[in-house]
């Protein structure tokens, strides 16, 4: 009985000691997540930068085709002046150039913060039809 009783406080330490680290934030998975931005098979995603009040991501056009009518959209952010609807982005290009496409106005969270929200891509190919391209930014606020 005292064998049982010896191991049994020792569990109870371990599993109250695992309790605090899970409930002071120790274990969150989340902080040791990478950074990702993922829009579509196609589009790729080479950098992003998330400020409070900014959003930054410069996006390329692999789809083998060159896209006219193209825009822009992340969650918490007004639309961006670099794609707007009016713009061309040939196959190979950075869309709104080498800087990319910049976001005002969002409402991203403090510096630190972890960032997710939903990117959409709107464009027309050259067989006329709209196409919508829904994909994920997740990343730290800097």
């Amino acid at each position: 009985m005292e064998f049982l009783m010896t191991y049994g406080w020792a569990i109870l330490v371990v599993l109250v000691a695992i309790g605090a680290l899970a409930y002071f934030g120790v274990l969150n998975p989340s902080r040791f997540l990478p950074a990702s931005c993922t829009v579509g098979p196609g589009i790729g995603c080479d950098d992003h930068r998330v400020t409070a009040a900014t959003t930054q991501l410069i996006l390329r056009n692999g789809l083998g085709d060159d896209l006219t009518a193209v825009t822009i959209a992340v969650a918490g952010c007004t639309a961006s002046a670099e794609a707007n609807g009016d713009d061309a982005w040939n196959d190979g290009d950075v869309l709104g150039g080498a800087d990319g496409v910049t976001l005002t106005a969002c409402s991203n969270g403090a510096a630190g913060s972890r960032y997710k929200g939903d990117v959409t891509l709107t464009y027309t190919g050259s067989s006329s039809i709209v196409h919508t391209v829904t994909g994920e930014l997740t990343t730290r606020v800097e």
